[in-house]
């Protein structure tokens, strides 16, 4: 990377975040959608025909183009990207690279390829130009919720697959390792304590299989980041508690870098990186704090290689009041998760009720210290499977517990009679995805 690109990109990032007006984010933003709107026009056959009568002159114009989402994407990957890629040779590069574990390198030596499967088992293929990559560093200094007061940083990264784009992260004042959640437990803490990692980079699942080896940990982590799932507070005070540091997350999706944390450990969302529109269950557009976002639609506003305009996520966020570090970029309450994450029962009057999952989470975590994992399926409305996973000896009072908490929080619901079967269970991360799924939804 060019060291005065990469100077310049991080403080325009800080800039931009510390210090633009509501009005200047909206300008600027309406300013990369018409830019980014008219490339895909002139270099994508998909964007072409999808857009062949239509217009966007105002940011209520733009609401009005037509959605996309994953599976439209894939099927007309090959002519909705603007390298002239084709989808077939693309997924087989992706495949063999996965089936290798050979996650280094650039497709045709200039993009990055990145293979999600979701967690819907639909893959998905996304491209990163090499041009994007290699100014990484700064984006990373300026967006991973890391002062520059911890610099130079050590880092252990922790996922499923590593990629190129992670790679190049990698700079003189950035020192980052991979490892394999599928790496057993005790060489992961050995690589924390043989490298003095200061920064471990995971998902909570991991974190979470950490805990009991908390004490053999020597190395000084001066932070935890989290990422790929969903961090829940009642997670982050028992890690923070734990391993005597503080946690922080990081919104990152395949689609996009969709929030950071500022000094205060709050998430924003990365408003020139991407546009998020959220909107409720009536389908109106949201812009005030405390309402739960049904739909969330986003516009990928920097790569051009693969432009997602208007793209439906699955997630959940709740936006929060403006953040006491002074940024206007939003703010973000809460990730609460995709929407078929939500656990449905009956109320009394036999009407279908959604609970959402945070709510689950609290519930279970707080009956007991022992707990170091969970999982809750549902395969009929108003009955769930629990699973437990604990740190020490299995105590049967405990899945009692659990359930008499779970029925009286349900109650306050007016759900008064749900069948809730708990049981014990060793939970381990799954190896054929990157996220690890607290809840599954069959009904």
């Amino acid at each position: 990377m060019n060291f005065i690109i990469g100077v310049v990109d991080y403080f325009r990032l800080v800039i931009h975040r510390s210090f633009y007006s509501e009005k200047r984010i909206k300008r600027c933003q309406t300013k990369q959608l018409k830019k980014i709107y008219n490339y895909a026009i002139k270099n994508s056959p998909f964007y072409q025909e999808l857009y062949k009568d239509k217009s966007f002159n105002t940011i209520d114009d733009f609401h009005k183009l037509p959605i996309i989402n994953k599976k439209i994407m894939m099927d007309n990957f090959t002519s909705l990207n603007t390298c002239g890629l084709i989808k077939e040779e693309v997924m087989d590069y992706a495949v063999d690279k996965e089936n290798n574990k050979d996650f280094l390198g650039y497709y045709k030596g200039e993009y990055v390829i990145g293979l999600s499967s979701g967690t819907s088992g639909n893959k998905g293929i996304y491209i990163t130009p090499k041009e994007m990559t290699k100014r990484l560093p700064s984006v990373f200094l300026a967006r991973s919720g890391l002062s520059i007061g911890m610099l130079p940083y050590k880092i252990l990264f922790v996922l499923r697959v590593f990629s190129q784009g992670f790679e190049d992260i990698n700079s003189k004042l950035v020192d980052l390792h991979y490892c394999s959640t599928m790496e057993k437990i005790d060489l992961i803490v050995d690589k924390i304590n043989s490298l003095n990692i200061n920064i471990l980079m995971a998902p909570p699942s991991l974190i979470r299989e950490l805990l009991p080896y908390s004490d053999q940990i020597k190395s000084k982590i001066k932070k935890i980041v989290t990422y790929a799932e969903v961090l829940e507070d009642v997670d982050k005070e028992r890690f923070e508690k734990e391993f005597k540091t503080e946690v922080i997350e990081i919104y990152q999706a395949s689609e996009g870098q969709m929030a950071s944390a500022c000094k205060y450990g709050h998430l924003h969302i990365n408003e020139e990186l991407v546009y998020v529109e959220l909107y409720d269950e009536d389908g109106n557009l949201i812009e005030e704090e405390d309402v739960v976002g049904h739909k969330m639609i986003i516009t990928n506003l920097i790569n051009y290689a693969q432009p997602l305009i208007r793209y439906e996520m699955n997630d959940m966020i709740v936006l929060d009041k403006e953040c006491p570090c002074g940024s206007k970029y939003r703010r973000i309450k809460k990730v609460l998760g995709r929407h078929d994450d939500l656990i449905y029962f009956l109320d009394q009057s036999k009407k279908k009720k959604y609970i959402f999952p945070d709510l689950f989470v609290r519930w279970i975590i707080v009956c007991s210290e022992n707990i170091r994992e969970f999982q809750v399926i549902q395969d009929k409305v108003n009955q769930v499977n629990i699973y437990i996973d604990t740190i020490k000896k299995d105590d049967i009072q405990l899945l009692n517990i659990i359930e008499l908490k779970i029925k009286k929080e349900l109650a306050e619901f007016e759900i008064m009679s749900p069948v809730i079967n708990i049981e014990f269970k060793k939970i381990a991360i799954p190896k054929e995805k990157n996220k690890y799924k607290r809840f599954i939804n069959n009904s």
